[in-house]
This record gives structure tokens, sequence and C-alpha cells, in this order.
């Protein structure tokens, strides 16, 4: 009997899909979700079974985690991106405990029990101001510097400023009072995954930060923000070695998808 379990990750800025065909784990592009994440989450669903050759399928089940999950109907279940990045995290290393992952429109701080069972969590959902948009408006309309140039040009800091504020529309008349004051970009940058790095960490706390970390979304590339995080923390952080870390949760959805089909056939 052939089966196909799917996982589809709708974030907030990216769509991006995970298919167990044959026991293999197969990804798709990472795609933006724009203004339709219906579409970005079936296109991304769809480009991964393209790359497949399946045929007389038996058995198939389909989950949808993320920001845009409840408006998925080619799903047959949604499940929680909390769930999906404990599964996700666990499969990728079973001796991960802690998963903190930054998306586009909020951070989480998940910790883990026996087989990526979640058993706390805390979110940051109500400021941007401790996630990637963050950092994406930060580096477009103040700083004028490539998003993907920040986290290698904060290691060049020696001095990071002081960014005091919590919330994004104060921060970013923080760092224009910073600029104007002469103080260097590189400084800046590093001020501001170090304010990052401490929200996180406080909500981290919350739920009780047990090594090994692993840091998920697509803020977890910044190497910047890592190591302003690992020092914050007083642990280091991680990342997938194999998998883009973007695709955790829809790993993760693929897993318990699968889980599904095979609770269902005995």
């Amino acid at each position: 009997m052939e089966i196909m379990a799917a996982g589809v990750d709708i974030g907030s800025t990216t769509a991006k899909s995970s298919v167990i065909f044959n026991d293999e784990i197969h990804f798709g592009p990472i795609l933006s979700t724009g203004a339709n994440p219906t579409e970005a989450g079936e296109r991304a669903f769809k480009e991964t079974l393209s790359k497949l050759n399946m045929k007389n399928i038996d058995r198939k089940y389909v989950i949808a985690t993320g920001y845009g999950r409840v408006k998925a109907p080619f799903a047959d279940e949604t499940v929680t991106e909390i769930s999906c990045h404990g599964r996700g995290a666990h499969h990728i290393s079973p001796s991960v405990h802690t998963v903190i992952d930054i998306g586009g429109q909020d951070s989480k701080a998940i910790a883990l029990g026996e087989n990526g069972r979640v058993i706390d969590f805390a979110i940051n959902d109500k400021c941007a101001s401790g996630t990637g948009r963050f950092l994406e408006f930060a580096s477009k309309l103040v700083l004028e510097i490539p998003l993907e140039d920040l986290g290698k040009l904060s290691m060049n800091s020696n001095n990071p400023a002081k960014i005091s504020s919590t919330c994004t529309v104060f921060a970013l008349t923080e760092i224009v009072s910073l600029l104007a004051e002469g103080t260097r970009k590189e400084d800046i940058i590093a001020g501001l995954h170090n304010a990052i790095s401490q929200r996180v960490a406080t909500m981290g706390k919350k739920v009780g930060i047990r090594p090994e970390i692993l840091l998920t979304g697509g803020v977890s590339k910044n190497i910047g923000l890592r190591s302003s995080l690992s020092r914050e923390l007083g642990i280091p952080v991680h990342i997938p070695e194999k998998i883009d870390p973007q695709l955790v949760g829809a790993l993760g959805a693929a897993i318990i998808a699968k889980s599904r089909i095979v609770k269902e056939e005995n």
C-alpha cells in the first residue's frame, strides 16, 4: 500500500510544504505568502507533488499549519504550528528540548518532552518588535540595507547600540535618532539583535530553557541574531543542518499526517 502524508505550513510571510511518500521526505519551494495565503499554500503543495512520480496512492492525508491554516480547503485537518514545530524539531534531533521559532509575525518558545510532545509554550503575537518583520522594517525603511546582510554586518560591531523601546514604531524612531547622532550602522544592527534576543529570552525563560535548543524560522538564518541569542541565554542555539530552518513546521505537519494514517490503519 502506497501512502502519501503531507504538511503545508502557511506562515504570515512564506508558504512551505513537505510530503512523505514511500517513507521518504520531500520538500517543495519556499514561496512568498503575499496577499493570498490560500493560493500560496496550495501552490507550495502542488509544486512539491509535481516533483514526485506518485501513482496508485492508496491513502493520503494532508495537514495544514501556520498563520493561514484555517484557509486551506485542500487540507484534511489543521494543527497548530506549536505542535508541528515540536514534532519537526524532534525528528531532526531527538535531543532537542527547546524550540525557538522567530517568524515574520510572531515568535515562540516551545518546551518539549518525550517524542517531541509539547509540554509548555509561550508566544509573542501582540507586537512585531520580537519578529522578523521588525528587522525587515528596520532594514528597508530606515537602515537601507538588504535584510540578508544584517547578520554579517552586526558581527563587526564592538559597541552595540542600546534600543530601549519594545514598540516597533518607537524603536524605528530610536534608530533614526541614532543615525542622526552618527552611530555606526553595524552597532545599530547589533543593538536590534540584542533587543530581539532579550524579548525572546524573557519569553523562553517562562517555559524553562533546556538544551539542546533549536532555532527555526527565517530569522534563524541571521548569524548575528543567533550569536546574540546564544549570549543572552547562556546556551548555544542551533539551526537544522540538513533542511532549511523555515521547513521545520511543514515537516512536523507531514509527520503528524503520517501518524494519522497509521492510527486509522490500526
